[in-house]
């Protein structure tokens, strides 16, 4: 096998009386240390027959047979035939047919062969190959990841002991949720069905809609009044939004916002009824906005009143009561009548 000749390290050792048998061992681990799994790979690559080729196109045998005379499955001697395929596809090592038994060739770095090795049968199934693509999206070892798909009892250990695992499951969770409508699903059911995860999620919601309100004032420069006009933020009112929504950014991640969220919502609705108050044509347009609005609740509710069966509801306080707001509608009627503008 040819490879590249390991850095000389010093010593003092004597090895003219060296057992034959400890040279080859230490010759063979430097040669596994350098190439890693590659030296077994090529072994199977040279000796090992490819699909298509018959027994007499070639001395190679077939995997089958390269696996009893080893001692082992077949299906581990077709692991490193796949990898060495990968690589070969990738042009990182020659194709089958270029290579014959016996023959030594340059081999890659051992860190590269776990990028095209896997040394579980799991990954050979079509979940298996969706965590190895995962695996190696974030840059670590397939065999780790099926080691751990394998095992979910020791996944849920190591979440419910460690902080930091759990941390990382929940990434994961929320990364998976964006593509997968099943488990928003399930989820939103688990939490529904918790009590305290439903006053958990009611109290974020809250948090981040009084977050809203401000990101509103600062980002769009926009203010709602109490009464539901939308106006434009003055100067002062917006800089304070940005002061507030600044501080709330600047929170670490695992921080409660629920109390900085709350401070800087009543922060700016008190700034906002300050200034509807600052401004008299501004507070009667307030006042006459939240009039016309209670009158259309009121209409609406009314309106869904049904009176088909008046004979089999009634009850003397019914009566009592519309004719008290059939009085208050007709004092109302009156004094609109007398603010309106003389002809």
């Amino acid at each position: 096998m040819t490879v590249a000749i390991a850095p000389s390290y010093e010593s003092d050792a004597d090895f003219g009386a060296l057992d034959p048998e400890v040279s080859r061992d230490a010759r063979d681990f430097g040669a596994y240390a350098r190439t890693g799994g590659w030296s077994f790979a090529l072994k199977v690559a040279r000796s090992v027959r490819p699909g298509g080729q018959s027994a007499d196109e070639t001395p190679k045998i077939s995997a089958k047979d390269f696996a009893e005379l080893a001692g082992c499955s077949p299906e581990r001697v077709m692991r490193y035939y796949k990898a060495w395929d990968k690589a070969a596809d990738d042009g990182l090592v020659p194709q089958f047919e270029g290579l014959a038994p016996g023959q030594d060739i340059e081999l890659p770095d051992a860190e590269v062969w776990h990028t095209y090795y896997v040394s579980r049968s799991s990954a050979a199934s079509e979940r298996g190959t969706a965590i190895a693509e995962a695996a190696q999206a974030e840059g670590i070892r397939p065999t780790k990841a099926l080691e751990v798909a394998e095992n979910p009892t020791a996944l849920r250990a190591a979440i419910l002991a460690d902080p930091s695992t759990a941390q990382a499951a929940r990434h994961a969770l929320l990364d998976r949720l964006k593509e997968d409508p099943a488990l928003q699903t399930e989820l939103a059911r688990d939490i529904a069905r918790t009590d305290d995860l439903k006053k958990a999620v009611a109290t974020e919601t809250r948090a981040a809609d009084r977050i809203g309100y401000v990101r509103q004032i600062a980002e769009k420069g926009q203010i709602k009044t109490p009464a539901g006009q939308t106006l434009e933020a003055p100067a002062e009112l917006r800089s304070e939004a940005e002061r507030h929504l600044s501080l709330l950014d600047e929170l670490d991640e695992g921080e409660d916002t629920g109390e900085w969220a709350s401070e800087a919502y009543d922060t700016m609705k008190n700034m906002v009824v300050e200034t509807v108050q600052a401004d008299p044509e501004l507070r009667v347009q307030e006042r006459r906005t939240k009039f016309y609005s209670s009158l259309q609740k009121a209409t609406k509710v009314f309106e869904e009143l049904t009176f088909d069966d008046a004979d089999d509801i009634y009850e003397d306080d019914m009566v009592q009561r519309l004719e008290e707001l059939q009085q208050a509608i007709g004092t109302c009627i009156a004094a609109l009548r007398s603010a309106a503008p003389q002809q």
